[in-house]
């Protein structure tokens, strides 16, 4: 059986050089170089310059030689030499003891944070305490804040200047150490304050509120016109009869007596200007108040005092319809029942 040819060839032929590289080099040998004539004729084909059988009309310069391509340099690295085992245990114990403090520190902030704010809160309350403490100082110890003016209101009966007299011993003292009982000692003499209120105004100021005792009525005894107020508290002495205020006759009893009680509290439950009217008032007991009004001496029997508040009512219901000068009596004992008696 015959084989296909180029499966196997034998092996005593040899293969054929490549024909590409030889026609390379054929073309490379007959090349030529061309001249141009300085005529400006045809260009001749000169014979390659390495051919020794062709002769040249212009002698060729020559090229100069190459110049020997320069080697790249080599970098040097230095060598480093091998680390010491010694040396890098050390460094490394050294950054394990740095990260390991951080760490300690880390926690004992941690740890410690409550107790850090405790003292924060701490510091600013003592603090605070010692900045009020300063101020306080300053308001009681400093002269700055000493009385130098004293201000009476309320007064009508009294003079002012007499008060701002009695309250000069406080002169000078700082606002925050006046002496209050003093102060209190010095106004109790003075018998028509009621009761009086002190305000201070810093930075120098003391304000005196006078509350001034009314007078209800004048009492005569020892043949001396008194004038009292519902208490029974003396505000004036005097050898005449005082004007403006009704008599109060209770019969030589005591001011503290039930006459005197009953007697006052109708004088009060009258309205204002029925009570200008009224000149005189009696009682014996608490059940047999009267008293007289001024004019023609129109008398109203009162009675106890109680219900004083429908017996005035009843009492200014009858004085509208009669006439004020008509004399009579006026029985209001029984607000029910008022009536008036001509006399």
């Amino acid at each position: 059986m015959k084989r296909p040819e180029g499966f196997d060839k034998s092996a005593a032929q040899p293969d054929p050089p490549p024909t590409k590289s030889r026609r390379k080099r054929a073309a490379r040998s007959q090349k030529d170089t061309t001249r141009t004539d300085v005529d400006g004729g045809q260009a001749e084909r000169v014979a390659p310059l390495h051919s020794p059988s062709v002769n040249t009309s212009h002698e060729s310069k020559p090229k100069p030689a190459p110049k020997p391509e320069r080697e790249p340099r080599r970098r040097i690295r230095a060598v480093r030499s091998a680390p010491n085992p010694e040396v890098h245990a050390k460094r490394e114990l050294r950054r394990a003891a740095r990260a390991r403090k951080r760490a300690e520190k880390a926690e004992l902030r941690r740890f410690t944070r409550r107790a850090r704010t405790r003292r924060y809160v701490w510091l600013s309350v003592s603090g605070l305490v010692a900045v009020l403490l300063a101020l306080i100082a300053v308001a009681v110890f400093s002269p700055i804040l000493a009385l130098r003016t004293v201000v009476v209101d309320g007064t009508n009966r009294i003079d002012p200047a007499d008060i701002q007299t009695a309250v000069e011993t406080q002169q000078g003292t700082p606002l925050a150490l006046l002496d209050f009982d003093a102060i209190n000692e010095e106004l109790s003499v003075f018998p028509l304050i009621r009761s009086y209120v002190t305000e201070i105004v810093p930075p120098d100021t003391l304000l005196v509120h006078i509350v001034e005792r009314e007078p209800i009525g004048s009492v005569k005894i020892d043949g001396v016109y008194t004038l009292v107020d519902p208490a029974g508290i003396t505000i004036q002495e005097s050898a005449e009869q005082i004007a403006g205020v009704p008599l109060i006759d209770i019969g030589g009893a005591e001011l503290s007596s039930s006459a005197f009680t009953a007697a006052t509290e109708v004088l009060l439950a009258l309205p204002t200007d029925l009570r200008a009217q009224v000149e005189s008032v009696s009682a014996t007991t608490k059940d047999d108040v009267s008293f007289v009004l001024t004019g023609v001496g129109q008398r109203v029997v009162w009675g106890s005092a109680s219900e004083s508040a429908r017996k005035a009512a009843v009492l200014e219901s009858l004085i509208s319809i009669r006439d004020a000068d008509e004399a009579g009596e006026f029985d209001v004992s029984a607000p029910s029942n008022g009536i008036f008696r001509p006399s």
